[in-house]
């Protein structure tokens, strides 16, 4: 996330040409990267880390609405956000107490 927070910042031209390419606006490039860069950092502090995941999990849900919208390839462009949730909240799993009392499994 960091990564795609600092391509976003550095308004890197691949960046600005994919997003036009996605339909949005070149000019929301910098608002997107601060968006993205509060959720992480959210994410990233154990107090706020569930807000954060629920904030970029909707971030990640806009991603796939974009791609969805646009006709991206199915398994590799459109669901990439989906396998990012996944990760994500595989991670909070493994780290939160109170996470792992919600979704119990067994063994």
């Amino acid at each position: 996330m960091l990564m795609d927070v600092t391509m976003k910042l550095a308004q890197l031209p691949v960046v600005l040409e994919t997003t036009v390419q996605l339909g949005w606006p070149a000019t929301t490039v910098n608002s997107v990267g601060l968006v993205l860069l509060a959720c992480t950092a959210l994410y990233a502090y154990p107090r706020t880390s569930v807000l954060g995941a629920i904030l970029l999990t909707a971030y990640l849900g806009g991603a796939v609405a974009t791609h969805a919208r646009i006709g991206s390839p199915f398994f590799s462009h459109t669901l990439f956000g989906v396998y990012v949730g996944f990760m994500l909240w595989g991670a909070l799993y493994l780290r939160n107490d109170r996470i792992r009392t919600l979704v119990p499994y067994s063994r």
